[in-house]
């Protein structure tokens, strides 16, 4: 092994922190924009590679006469090197984040749970939220990457001393070689099968993830378990995993699993063939990569922290990018000078159990904060204006609702199945309609994901004068049309949905007469994708069956079919209606970047076309609220009238929108002739 970098594995290595130097300056370029390296992320991956190589040798340098002393002495190491630098972001920006954001609930949630080494679990849960927040303006979305390190850490050290590795004398290579093989290539699989159907599975949760760094672990195992192999890969070019790994991180996002194992791959035998006298070594070994390296764990932290907060305030522009980098350099040598460094080589205590007390408790002291901040009131620490009227955010979508001197209240919550845990409920007419189904002239059946709770203030002219019974179902996440819950699927609400289309949506049908209608409301924004191809084409003409399916079935009852047409794109902009308004700190416009008129208008074009044709046929008709959403050329959060259009960071259309929106919903409903060959009622 002498002639090979693995023999030095255990010792430091420059050139290692060369290589975190790629790895995080590759991350950095992806998250400023990743048209500039449009797989940077897989920095990430790199430092999966190095962090299980290293920590391998750790184990070697420090063996411990019991499990005990191994635990004690691991993981005050781990805290002392993690810590200080973590706590001191996390709780800086996690304040900062409450003055330029006006919910900044899930931030600091994912910042709590950052702290504890579980924030890849809370964006998973966040991921497979059908309500949760997009990760790019979640300040701490990058730490997910610490916590699936830190739970790796929770197992190798007992793996370590189970196989006999962390014990003195005992070696124990072979035993860790292959447990860790074994585990590792049921991680591989784990992540190739997940990724195309369960991508944030794939990509927040340790398991799925523990392959990368078992790929480090096993290079540093080789050497004691086959010393030619070691010694053969330490012959190989190092240079051309380099530009294997640069080559990798320019194919595009669609590649993210072959190059997610490419850039593992290359980045194990990069470290295996990094030997002196090589140009890629005196590449890694150069001060300045040296110097990033060292930082790089600082830098990692800072420099999220700076973009999120930025696409918050100023934005990121060609001019300010110069001064952004700046910044995160900056803080990136202030927390490795004043906070990562000094504290790292001090002793904290003189036994280590105490150590690990001091950093469990700082955690929790800095935690405690958050949790406090979290808990008070909404906008009590927001330094921009807050114009926005009451009834906003995802929690009101089940406020109850009734029309002023008509029968009957929508109550919210009994009329929506939330979860999977809810698919056996039964929604009830009588705690759903507003009005008196029972001898209303028409009744009309709401039925949709959310954005049909949105619409209860919509029909009050239908009820108060027309004398409509407006019935009003929700199902988050559900399909827009019951065909699309027939193909099954296996995601967080798939069985509401089937539940939904299969037994509520069909009893509810049943007790309408002839001359009712059906409203299906969704936001249907899954058909008009930024860039159209195969799949959208074919998930077109499967909305389009069963439109169909479902306007036959309704016309032998003689009910009429009535479909919203798309919305525009607002949940792109992930943006609190707060957000939108002109702010001093957000000059050129904050987050709020909603596509404009003319390219939602292209993005909807075949949605369009497909329910244009619908209502030719006669099968449906169509309610378009377009122009309510993006008057004058543009897609904006407020209307004509300045009155704010959205409710939440999810699009959902505000009260006074809906308010806004019922005289089109109104003439759709009253103008429309019954079904072909069916009678007037005569009466309730």
């Amino acid at each position: 092994m002498s002639d090979t970098p693995l023999s030095s594995g255990a010792g430091y290595r420059a050139e290692i922190d060369g290589l975190r130097a790629l790895a995080v300056v590759a991350v950095i370029l992806n998250h400023i924009d990743d048209r500039l390296l449009p797989s940077g992320y897989l920095g990430v991956d790199i430092f999966f590679v190095i962090s299980g190589f290293v920590i391998t040798g750790s184990l070697t340098r420090r063996p411990a006469r019991s499990l005990g002393d191994l635990l004690l002495g691991f993981y005050s190491r781990r805290l002392k090197r993690l810590v200080p630098a973590l706590l001191v972001f996390v709780v800086v920006v996690g304040i900062l984040s409450c003055l330029v954001i006006p919910r900044p609930h899930t931030a600091l949630r994912t910042g709590i749970s950052a702290l504890f080494g579980f924030s890849n679990v809370y964006l998973h849960g966040q991921a497979t939220d059908y309500f949760g927040t997009a990760t790019k303006l979640n300040p701490f979305t990058h730490t997910w990457s610490l916590g699936v390190e830190e739970q790796v850490y929770l197992l190798l050290p007992l793996v370590a001393w189970m196989t006999g590795f962390a014990r003195p004398g005992a070696g124990g290579h072979r035993a860790l070689f292959a447990v860790m093989g074994v585990a590792s290539l049921a991680s591989l699989i784990a992540f190739v099968q997940l990724y195309p159907t369960q991508q944030a599975a794939a990509y927040f949760l340790m398991p799925p993830r523990l392959w990368e760094m078992g790929a480090g672990c096993l290079l540093f195992c080789l050497g004691g378990v086959w010393p030619a192999a070691a010694r053969g890969l330490g012959r190989l070019p190092p240079m051309a995993a380099v530009l294997g790994l640069v080559g990798v991180m320019l194919l595009p996002l669609a590649w993210a699993v072959p190059a997610t194992v490419a850039a593992v791959v290359l980045t194990t035998l990069l470290i295996a063939s990094l030997r002196q006298g090589t140009a890629a070594h005196r590449l890694f070994s150069r001060p300045a990569l040296v110097g990033v390296g060292l930082i790089s764990y600082s830098l990692y932290l800072w420099h999220w922290g700076v973009l999120s907060l930025s696409r918050w305030t100023i934005g990121l522009h060609w001019w300010s990018l110069p001064f952004q980098i700046g910044l995160m350099v900056l803080l990136s040598l202030a927390s490795y000078r004043w906070v990562e460094k000094p504290l790292r080589q001090a002793s904290w205590a003189p036994r280590r159990d105490r150590t690990i007390a001091i950093g469990v408790g700082g955690l929790a002291t800095g935690a405690g904060l958050l949790i406090a901040v979290d808990n008070l009131p909404p906008f009590s620490l927001y330094a921009g204006r807050n114009p926005i009227p009451a009834g906003m955010g995802v929690e009101s979508l089940v406020d109850p609702y009734r029309v002023a001197g008509a029968a009957g209240t929508w109550q919210g919550s009994p009329c929506v199945l939330a979860n999977d845990g809810e698919a056996a409920k039964t929604i009830a007419i009588e705690a759903c309609t507003l009005g008196d189904f029972a001898t209303a002239r028409r009744r009309v059946l709401v039925v949709g994901n959310s954005f049909s709770a949105s619409f209860a203030g919509a029909f009050d002219e239908l009820v108060a004068t027309d004398d409509y019974a407006v019935t009003i179902t929700s199902a988050w996440a559900a399909s827009p049309v019951g065909n699309f819950a027939a193909l099954g699927g296996s995601g967080p609400f798939a069985a509401t949905n089937r539940a939904y289309w299969n037994r509520v949506v069909p009893g509810l049908v049943e007790q309408l007469r002839p001359g009712d209608w059906v409203f299906l409301v969704n936001d249907m924004v899954m058909f008009s994708p930024p860039s159209p191809g195969p799949g959208s084409r074919l998930i077109l003409q499967t909305l389009g069956m069963g439109l169909s399916d479902f306007s036959a079935s309704l016309a032998r009852r003689g009910v009429r079919l009535a479909v919203l047409n798309g919305l525009p794109f607002a949940r792109e902009a992930n943006c609190h209606p707060a957000s939108a308004v002109p702010q001093w700190f957000s000059p050129f416009g904050g987050p709020c970047q909603l596509p404009g008129r003319a390219e939602s208008l292209r993005r909807r074009q075949p949605l369009d076309d497909l329910l244009g044709e619908l209502q030719r046929q006669g099968k449906l008709e169509v309610v378009d609220l377009f122009d309510l959403f993006c008057p004058e050329g543009a897609c904006t959060y407020r209307a004509r009238g300045g009155e704010i259009l959205y409710r939440d960071e999810h699009s959902h259309p505000s009260k006074q929108a809906v308010q806004l929106a019922a005289p089109l919903i109104r003439d759709v409903l009253r103008s429309s002739a019954p079904a072909p060959g069916t009678p007037e009622p005569e009466g309730p």
